[in-house]
């Protein structure tokens, strides 16, 4: 350790060093693979294109237009708290930063950002080394970069809400550093309640680590028992306080999670281990990363050939006593089984299986091992025989099995092992190599490290497709444009269905009110309803694409957005927004715009947010599992006629072509088996429409497309791909006459025709029934995104519940004539209020529960804490003085 204070301005330039190095490497990358704005590529792939960046367009929107949005946005599905969303993806500082960019460049700011968090990354760990005065010179920005650089950086750098974890975690330890030789907390709370505000989930993470890091950090500073239980009071208290701090944020969080994320705890699991141990050295190697490890493959623990070596030698050094070693190798050998015992694994990710980006939370392996060997490869630090050997003997262990394993992994070549072989044994050569007898030794060790890290980086981001700018640029445009016109014409409260989409997020990045949302910490009770009523769902996704004429008007689908294909200037040929479903039922609405790839349909039939229902709405119980039959129970339950129920009847096919499949009797339930599996086999549907009315078929979950292919009339029949229920898709409107064939090529040797079945829909009881509820709408005077104003005119005995599409939660309040009332649900899911005749003046609000508690929690902790500070620091000068 170097106990000399260092000149100032060369710890500054360590600093930039250790920021500047990281950055310029991803940056050089990103211009070298031409990622906007440096070319007409992006970073956007997987969740950050198909979810984070229509996020970030929702955060930008919030902060410039419209601030009401910011606690509870009718953009999330139908409706959902956003305090969930903010406190998981939305809460870092620097996304302030995109503020500058444009909805239309945003893929540029997501750019600038994350080249600025590799930066930050390896400037807060060089800050880390120089205030613990753990390195010195060109090493501090080098094993920076390795930390900044490693291989869990380079697989999540597209969930950028995670990376600020790893910004503040060398904070964080150098706070326990701080708290462990000085006594104080000044650096360890505000660092934690910093990211506890940020991101709670990493957050959570983290805070595991560093239990475990600081009883390692007791062990190291050691001096007496007395000082241990003092300091670790102090731990304790610095860590509830940091919590408190962060109250405002952590309490109507925990309660969004109660209804979401927590509801798929799980509480039983197996004592096993996911994988066989050591197939996690493989992951040391040089690029060893591809898009299969995303949603299942093993930890990402790269850091270099040095940082492993080093991090080895720590536990044969001399350098620390044997007490330190135990601990430090009891809390790797900790650290190393979370990543492969399932227990341990499900703990780390606080009860929950991940869904895609297993092992979240290695980045903190990366930090302990990054750690322990800066800790280790002090400038003096020369190995002996005994040590090298070590080395050797782990490092040939690990290649081997790895080399005569090779082919079971799939993100691993032979050029990759040989790279990691030459890296491996140059950087023990040099590490070996005493510094006084070797001139170029500090321009050999930096060129040598970066080149390791630089092609990790290079290696396992080719492995990754991403969406052009254009392919991003000319979607947003085609949607936003729609949107602007519609809203330039109607300001009054509605919902817009599509036919097409880019991803499930298009309400939000778009500032229209959908139907769909794809979020980690949606309520479980939206996707259960999606279900209910024929439209794909899944664990923390709904997609509204699947929309009756019955459901749309219900849910105040007042628009209907389709595609329609065209030739743009802007482009090399013509361009088709990416359809998601067919909607014959666009000919039941009226055409009011189109643009050049959007055509643009007002539903006529559209209920409004609120209005007047039979008493039924809120005590009819629909249990059934049909999708049809629950949208005409609940129209029923609406408008008090039973006869509702049956406004859907199932129809029979006349003519069913069977080829290369047995012929059968009932479709419904059947299963087709191919007669010679080497030849295709399908089953063609035709009927012929006696009415204008609108046809629906019914498709259970395995009549998907990796079991079948569709098609109506010999095109393609789209249909969202994911789903778990039964879906209703339209097959038929205004088609009286004409031929309708439903052709199902199949794809395996069998199908199964689950929930197959055609209905009819009676359009002239639907129309009779809408227009009933549209007489007694609630007549909005002023909304908002958390407030809803306006009046109703109760008239009758049998229409006194104001049912809304509003989903029920338990943040909204309901008053009525000035006085607060009991807020009931229609359908299990919708708000509903219980009038009496007459006129009334409603006022609908939204405020997240425990919001307020956390405020005052947050304020008082943060006021006792700023006075015992001062006090402190007035007491220290009183004493200096005397």
């Amino acid at each position: 350790m170097l106990n000399q204070k260092r000149p100032t301005h060369q710890r500054r330039n360590l600093l930039i060093f250790s920021f500047s190095i990281p950055a310029i490497i991803m940056l050089g990358y990103f211009i070298y693979r031409k990622m906007a704005p440096f070319g007409g590529s992006s970073l956007l792939t997987v969740d950050l294109g198909q979810q984070y960046i229509d996020f970030f367009a929702y955060f930008r929107h919030s902060f410039l237009n419209d601030p009401s949005g910011i606690l509870y946005s009718f953009g999330k599905a139908l409706g959902g708290e956003m305090t969930g969303t903010w406190s998981y993806y939305l809460m870092s500082p620097l996304n302030l930063l995109l503020l500058f960019f444009p909805d239309k460049i945003l893929p540029s700011g997501i750019l600038v950002l994350t080249v600025l968090k590799y930066g930050l990354a390896g400037l807060s760990f060089g800050y880390l080394l120089l205030q613990t005065k753990s390195q010195s010179g060109y090493r501090v920005p080098l094993f920076a970069t390795a930390y900044a650089l490693s291989g869990w950086m380079i697989a999540n750098q597209l969930n950028l809400m995670w990376l600020d974890a790893v910004i503040i975690l060398p904070l964080i330890v150098l706070g326990i550093e701080k708290l462990e030789t000085s006594g104080r907390l000044t650096t360890y709370v505000p660092w934690l309640a910093a990211l506890l505000i940020i991101n709670y989930y990493m957050a959570y993470m983290v805070c595991l680590f560093i239990i475990g890091y600081y009883l390692w950090a007791s062990v190291r500073h050691f001096t007496s028992w007395r000082t241990f239980f003092k300091t670790t009071l102090k731990f304790i208290a610095g860590s509830l306080t940091s919590a408190l701090i962060a109250a405002f944020i952590l309490l109507p969080t925990y309660f969004s999670l109660l209804g979401s994320k927590a509801q798929y705890t799980v509480t039983k699991f197996k004592f096993k281990f996911d994988f066989f141990p050591p197939k996690m050295i493989a992951k040391f190697f040089v690029g060893s990363f591809n898009f299969d490890q995303m949603p299942k493959g093993t930890a990402n623990l790269f850091i270099g050939s040095f940082v492993l070596i080093g991090a080895v030698l720590f536990f044969v050094s001399r350098q620390f006593n044997i007490g330190t070693k135990i601990a430090a190798g009891l809390f790797t050998l900790f650290l190393a089984l979370s990543l492969c015992f399932q227990p341990l694994d499900l703990i780390w990710h606080a009860m929950q299986f991940p869904i895609w980006y297993p092992y979240r939370f290695s980045f903190v392996v990366c930090f302990w091992l990054v750690w322990i060997a800066a800790l280790t490869l002090q400038p003096d630090f020369v190995p002996n025989l005994r040590q090298i050997l070590t080395v050797v003997i782990v490092f040939a262990i690990g290649i081997s099995y790895v080399w005569l394993n090779e082919k079971k992994f799939s993100f691993l070549s032979t050029n990759q092992l040989v790279f990691g072989l030459l890296f491996a044994t140059l950087a023990l050569c040099l590490i070996a190599t005493p510094r006084s007898k070797f001139l170029l030794y500090p321009f050999v060790f930096c060129l040598l490290m970066l080149s390791e890290l630089g092609l990790n980086a290079i290696l396992s981001l080719n492995n990754i497709s991403y969406v052009s700018q254009n392919e991003y640029e000319l979607y947003r445009n085609s949607l936003s444009a729609q949107t602007a016109k519609v809203a330039s014409k109607n300001q009054s409260f509605y919902r817009v269905a599509t036919t097409f989409m880019r991803t499930k997020n298009d309400p939000l990045s778009n500032q229209y009110f959908g139907g769909s949302i794809f979020s980690s910490t949606l309520e479980k009770k939206t996707p259960n309803f999606f279900g209910k009523i024929g439209q794909p769902d899944g664990d923390g996704f709904v997609a509204y694409t699947n929309g009756t004429l019955v459901s749309d008007a219900i849910l105040d689908m007042k628009y209907v957005f389709a595609g329609r294909k065209t030739s743009l200037p802007s482009a090399k040929s013509s361009y088709t927004l990416p359809q998601i479903t067919n909607k014959p039922d666009v000919n039941q609405y009226r055409k009011i715009n189109q643009t050049a790839t959007t055509e643009t349909y007002k539903n006529q039939f559209a209920l409004p947010l609120a209005f007047l229902s039979s008493s039924n709405s809120i005590t009819y119980k629909n249990k059934t599992l049909d999708p049809v039959h629950y949208q005409a129970n609940w129209l029923a339950s609406l408008t008090g006629n039973s006869n509702d129920q049956n406004i859907f009847t199932a129809q029979n096919f006349n003519h069913v072509l069977f080829q290369n499949i047995k012929q059968q009797t009932n479709l419904t339930g059947a299963i087709l088996q191919k007669q010679s599996i080497l030849k295709p086999a399908s089953i063609t549907l035709s009927f012929v429409p006696t009415t204008n009315n609108s046809y629906y078929l019914t498709l259970g979950q395995n009549i998907d497309e990796d079991n079948v292919t569709m098609t109506i009339n010999g095109k393609t029949m789209h249909q969202y791909p994911t789903f778990r229920h039964t879906v209703i898709t339209n097959v038929a409107s205004n088609a009286k006459g004409k031929t309708i064939n439903i052709k199902m090529q199949l794809k395996h040797n069998s199908l199964w025709l689950q929930n197959f079945t055609l209905y009819e829909l009676n359009n002239n009881q639907f129309k009779q029934s809408i227009k009933k509820l549209q007489s007694h709408p609630l007549k909005v005077t002023n909304h908002s995104q958390r407030k809803i104003i306006g009046n109703v005119d109760v008239t009758s005995n049998q229409a006194k519940t104001l049912s809304t599409t509003i989903p029920y939660d338990k943040g909204w309040t309901a008053r009525v004539d000035g006085k607060k009332v009991k807020i009931q649900k229609s359908a299990n899911y919708m708000i509903a209020l219980s009038l009496t005749k007459g006129n009334h003046h409603i006022v609908l609000s939204y405020w997240p529960p425990y919001f307020n508690l956390g405020l005052i929690i947050s304020g008082l902790t943060l006021f006792v804490s700023c006075g015992l500070v001062a006090l402190r620091k007035l007491y220290s000068r009183k004493n200096r003085k005397r």
